[in-house]
């Protein structure tokens, strides 16, 4: 079996893509599918050259299926720019060498905010019977155990439980209300396949757990009170300004992926790592600041 838990995200995502085309009709065509692929495959071959690194279209495929999973347009120039900001995002937006937005989840918080409603995303699609929930979540599982992410999630599930079952003790519903919401495919697609991100969740245990709880209330505030559907998107987009913060905060080795080995300014146990480890000098004798510096090693 594979050791890296990227293939199994790849399997189950396409699965779901299928399966959303084919029985649920999704409106995703085979021209829109391979711009997007075109695209993230181009940004992530430029991004690598640039930062002299290996390319390794693995995630760059993860980030493909989740938009066209969850991301629909009226044009297809708004897919394939949300896949370029995407990849891009995990070349230029890096913090002590650790991009900081789930890829997927920068691109559709970004022009969810900035071009709606040209983009959306249709939770609704997924449906709301508790079926297909379980089937998710059952898919989701098998990844997020094997990327060892398994606890952010169920922190999440339950932490977005809690503020819905409150929301309906306040306003005295029935408990239907906040079930149906919580058997929500598109909240299931979310929370094992996109918050669960390795790469991007906070390395230490209690951090991931309180970057978990975060997410989840002000998501919930922001669906609930403010009534913006997407706001899960937008709570993980903010909330991930904070993990830099939290791993400083809470120090814990970085996760890697299998054969990948960490470099020393990439090491949050190694805190007297020369902060210039890497000097791509810029024109004028400048150096370019930290989260635009380059890597050897792309995650």
């Amino acid at each position: 079996m594979p050791r890296d838990a990227r293939w199994y995200q790849i399997a189950v995502l396409a699965t779901l893509l299928a399966c959303g085309v084919g029985a649920l009709s999704f409106g995703v065509t085979p021209l829109s599918f391979g711009l997007v692929l075109t695209v993230a495959l181009c940004t992530q071959y430029l991004g690598n050259t640039w930062a002299r690194t290996r390319f390794d279209p693995r995630s760059t495929l993860i980030s493909v299926l989740a938009l066209c999973t969850l991301l629909r347009a009226d044009d297809p120039l708004w897919l394939a720019l949300a896949a370029f900001l995407a990849i891009a995002s995990k070349f230029v937006l890096r913090v002590r060498g650790k991009h900081v937005f789930n890829p997927a989840n920068f691109a559709l918080a970004v022009l969810l905010y900035a071009v709606s409603p040209h983009v959306w995303v249709s939770a609704s699609q997924w449906g709301h019977a508790p079926m297909p929930a379980i089937v998710l979540a059952a898919c989701g599982i098998l990844v997020v155990t094997r990327a060892r992410r398994v606890g952010v999630t169920l922190v999440f599930l339950a932490a977005y439980a809690a503020v819905h079952a409150l929301r309906a003790v306040l306003l005295d519903e029935p408990a239907a209300i906040p079930l149906h919401a919580l058997q929500s495919g598109a909240v299931v697609v979310f929370a094992f396949f996109m918050i669960s991100d390795p790469k991007t969740t906070p390395d230490h245990p209690l951090a991931r757990a309180l970057f978990a709880v975060w997410v989840a209330a002000l998501g919930g505030f922001v669906q609930l009170w403010l009534y913006q559907p997407n706001g899960l998107f937008y709570a993980l987009f903010l909330v991930s300004l904070a993990t830099p913060w939290l791993d400083s905060l809470f120090r814990a080795a970085r996760y890697q992926w299998p054969g990948q080995a960490p470099r020393p300014e990439e090491d949050p146990r190694a805190p007297h790592a020369p902060p210039d480890a890497l000097p791509h000098a810029l024109p004028f004798g400048r150096k370019r600041p930290g989260f635009l510096r380059p890597l050897r090693r792309q995650g």
